[in-house]
C-alpha cells in the first residue's frame, strides 16, 4: 500500500495562476513554445491534466477566457514575430546586395585575368623587337658617411 501525501490545493492554485500569467506575458520557464493552449498551461503549472480539469477547470477556463480577450497572441510574442519580420527583410536586402557584389567581383576577375594576359603578351613583343633600344639602368648613389 502506498501512502499518498495530501494534496495543496491553494499551491496547486497558485501554480496554475503563475503559469497562466508567465504564458500571457511571454515569459514561459517550462514551455518550449510559449503558444497560449491548454496543453501550454499545463506543462508550464507542472500539473496533471486530470487534477487541472478536477479541481481546477474554472482557472483553465479562465485562462482560456483572458487567452481570447487578449486576441491569442502575447504582446512579446508579438514583438518578436516584429523583430523577426523586420529581421527577414534585412536578410533579403543583404542577400540581395551581396548577389550584385559577388557579379562585380566576378567581371572584375575577369578583366585583370585578361588585363594581365594582355601586359604579359605586351612584354613578350617587346621583348622580341629588335629596334628598340634600352636604356642602361641608373646606378645608386652611395651615400658616405
Amino acid at each position: 500500500m502506498t501512502s499518498r501525501r495530501p494534496r495543496d490545493l491553494e499551491a496547486e492554485r497558485a501554480a496554475l495562476l503563475a503559469a497562466a500569467d508567465r504564458l500571457l506575458a511571454g515569459t514561459p520557464l517550462r514551455s518550449a513554445s510559449g503558444k497560449l493552449t491548454v496543453s501550454e498551461l499545463l506543462r508550464e503549472s507542472g500539473l496533471r491534466r486530470d487534477v487541472a480539469y478536477g479541481d481546477h477547470k474554472d482557472l483553465v477556463e479562465e485562462f482560456q477566457a483572458r487567452v481570447k480577450a487578449q486576441n491569442a497572441t502575447p504582446a512579446a510574442m508579438q514583438q518578436l514575430a516584429d523583430r523577426y519580420s523586420e529581421v527577414k527583410e534585412k536578410l533579403a536586402a543583404v542577400t540581395e546586395q551581396l548577389a550584385k557584389e559577388r557579379a562585380v567581383s566576378a567581371a572584375l576577375r575577369q578583366i585583370v585575368a585578361e588585363l594581365d594576359l594582355e601586359l604579359t603578351h605586351a612584354f613578350e613583343e617587346l621583348g622580341q623587337s629588335d629596334n628598340i633600344t634600352r636604356l642602361p639602368v641608373p646606378r645608386r648613389r652611395v651615400r658616405r658617411r
